[in-house]
Formats: structure tokens, C-alpha cells, sequence
């Protein structure tokens, strides 16, 4: 299998962790944004990452999106579900991948930026990378008012996932898509010191589930 991305996208982190996870052998081929447009838009009419390309006959050419690729994945090999054997929690783990999807993995990724363009920078104040951080922040319209919409998002969503410090998983008793969504569209957040020290028991979960997942931890997490 092969998994297009950019290197760095959360929304591709989280199609690697449930790779990882069921433990299916996979290669990655890192795009660079503008050109990417270029090899997607014939193999799946959109321009988004993760692209997933199984290679293998009888297989569809190409799978996009992140939460189409969980669902071919759970077709392709049944060992080590995602999805939850009780119905009603299988219902609210996709209620929780949605809301993630749409709304806290934007949220995440306008705090990022606005971090890495500001007191951040100094993470990389290399030329190159402040101008796709410039770049990312003109594309989606990050401003000082968006972020502080943003960071009320993320807010809520660490109230809504209180109940996660006490207990291994947010629903039933394995990982399910919840757990791997969460683990990786809040991994952002682990190079902002102020979310590291508030929220510590949030990256001991997505630490552990990269672990489960054997997927390298995220930069601010990694030795």
C-alpha cells in the first residue's frame, strides 16, 4: 500500500496510526503542497491528503479522505477493528470522528500556526518554513480573531474529553476510530507549551496510542 501525504498534516497522521494500528505494511510518498494537485486530481477529482492507494489487483485505484480510508481499511482486514461492537458506541465514536474532523482538527490547526508565526518561530525561523506558515495562514484565513475562536474550540473539546484522564479509552473497552481521530488532530498542540502544561494526562493519551499504533511520536513529544 501506498499513503500520499504531506508530511506533516495531522489529518495524514491519523490515516498512518490506523495503518499502524491493524498492523498492515504500508510505504509513504511525501507531496509537496501546490504541486500535489497535479498527481490527485486525476486519481481521486479532489485535492485533499490522504490519499491511499492499495496497489493490489481487484482493489480500487485510490481512496481519499481519512475517514474513507478507516472504512476500507476495516473491509480489507477484519483483525484489530476500529469500529466498536456496541452500536450506540460505535454511533457516538463517528459523531466523535466528525466533529473532529470538521471542526477541532481546524481549530488545532489555526492555533498551530499562529504559534509557529509568532512565538513559535523559533521552532524553524528558517525562510522556507515561515513562508508556507505564511502561506497555510492566508490560505485558511488565520487572523488574531479567528484564532481566538479557535482556541474556544479546543477549549470545549478538552471538556468534552475530561472523562479520557480516567479511563484508557474515550469509548467501550478497546481503541477505537475516537481514540486514533483524537490522538492525531490534537498531536499539534504538543509543541505549545501552554497546552503541554495544561493538559498533560491529553498527550500521555496520544503518546500511548502511537505507541499501540508503533507510529513515531509527534514533534514535541518525540525524545
Amino acid at each position: 500500500m501506498l499513503l500520499l501525504q504531506f508530511s506533516t498534516s495531522h489529518y495524514c497522521r491519523k490515516a498512518r496510526l490506523a495503518l499502524g494500528y491493524k498492523k498492515i505494511p504500508y510505504q509513504v510518498e511525501n507531496l509537496t503542497p501546490g504541486l500535489h494537485i497535479v498527481k490527485l486530481k486525476p486519481l481521486t477529482g479532489l485535492t485533499t491528503v490522504p490519499v491511499l492507494q492499495p496497489q493490489k489487483t481487484g482493489e480500487p485505484e485510490a481512496i481519499a479522505d481519512s475517514t474513507r480510508i478507516f472504512n476500507y481499511l476495516e473491509t480489507y482486514q477484519s483483525d484489530r477493528p476500529l469500529m466498536l461492537c456496541d452500536p450506540n458506541q460505535q454511533n457516538q465514536a463517528l459523531l466523535l470522528e466528525d466533529w473532529l474532523d470538521e471542526s477541532i482538527g481546524t481549530a488545532t490547526r489555526f492555533v498551530y500556526y499562529h504559534y509557529r508565526a509568532g512565538e513559535g518561530k523559533s521552532i524553524d525561523p528558517s525562510l522556507s518554513s515561515q513562508l508556507v506558515i505564511n502561506i497555510v495562514r492566508r490560505q485558511y484565513g488565520i487572523t488574531p480573531t479567528t484564532v481566538e475562536l479557535a482556541q474556544k474550540r479546543l477549549e470545549n473539546a478538552m471538556n468534552v474529553f475530561s472523562h479520557w484522564k480516567n479511563q484508557p479509552y474515550l469509548l467501550g473497552d478497546r481503541l477505537s476510530i475516537a481514540d486514533i481521530t483524537a490522538a492525531a488532530l490534537l498531536s499539534p498542540l504538543a509543541l505549545i507549551p501552554y497546552y503541554r502544561q495544561t493538559y498533560p494526562w491529553l498527550f500521555e493519551k496520544i503518546a500511548t496510542i502511537h505507541n499501540i499504533c508503533g507510529e513515531a511520536l509527534p514533534p514535541g513529544l518525540s525524545a
